[in-house]
């Protein structure tokens, strides 16, 4: 088969966001009252979404629907401040990204971080023009693992779902390829391992970008 185009996930793929995700949210627990997360359990949170991500940060007994939206807004707000001090993309990565582009690769991402939010991580790390189209969570749109995010990058980028590879690191992302017809391809130096990715439908496994490359 031969690939067209090549759609990213961020956190995880891009990117290693974890950190800075993690003390945004650890700050919006302490502004509660409530106790810190390990930096392990934000790898195994992360992946659907900030209010999802909050939900699953707060205390069982503070999971109401005030308790999730005034802690998610003390997290968008502390996220907002510093959502790039920590963040770096992956070893490797901008390299892969170049060689696509030289060999005509089109590139678009699609994650669920909020939309503005994932628009400033990607134009910080790589500048604006690497990606033809960048797409986070609307509200208009379902996300990840629903594949409507991924026909739209399908239809930006030019290719049609079955020419095209869909990159990620989780369970979310090989579920959204599958449902979008497009091969899911598991990034295995990102939060999840090999066998959530394996189970979740992954088609190939990727150990480092450079083998992005040699699936193209």
């Amino acid at each position: 088969m031969s690939w067209r185009a090549v759609i990213f996930d961020l956190d995880g793929t891009l990117l290693d966001t974890i950190e800075d995700i993690a003390a945004a949210a650890n700050h919006a627990l302490a502004r509660r009252g409530f106790p810190p997360c390990d930096l392990s359990d934000y790898r195994r949170f992360v992946g659907e979404g900030a209010r999802v991500l909050i939900s699953r940060v707060l205390p069982e007994s503070a999971r109401g629907e005030e308790s999730v939206r005034a802690s998610l807004a003390d997290f968008m707000e502390e996220y907002a401040r510093s959502w790039y001090v920590r963040t770096l993309p992956y070893q490797g990565i901008a390299a892969m990204l170049e060689d696509c582009a030289q060999k005509k690769i089109a590139m678009g991402v699609l994650s669920n971080k909020p939309h503005e939010l994932t628009v400033k991580c990607v134009e910080a790390a790589f500048g604006h023009k690497r990606f033809k189209i960048v797409l986070g969570q609307r509200p208009q749109v379902p996300r990840k693992p629903d594949p409507a995010g991924a026909f739209e990058a399908a239809r930006s980028l030019g290719v049609e779902p079955r020419e095209t590879l869909f990159v990620g690191d989780s369970a979310i992302d090989m579920q959204t390829a599958r449902a979008a017809g497009m091969r899911a391809v598991g990034a295995l130096w990102g939060y999840r391992d090999r066998e959530e990715l394996l189970a979740a439908g992954a088609q190939e496994l990727a150990a480092h970008p450079t083998d992005i490359l040699r699936l193209i």
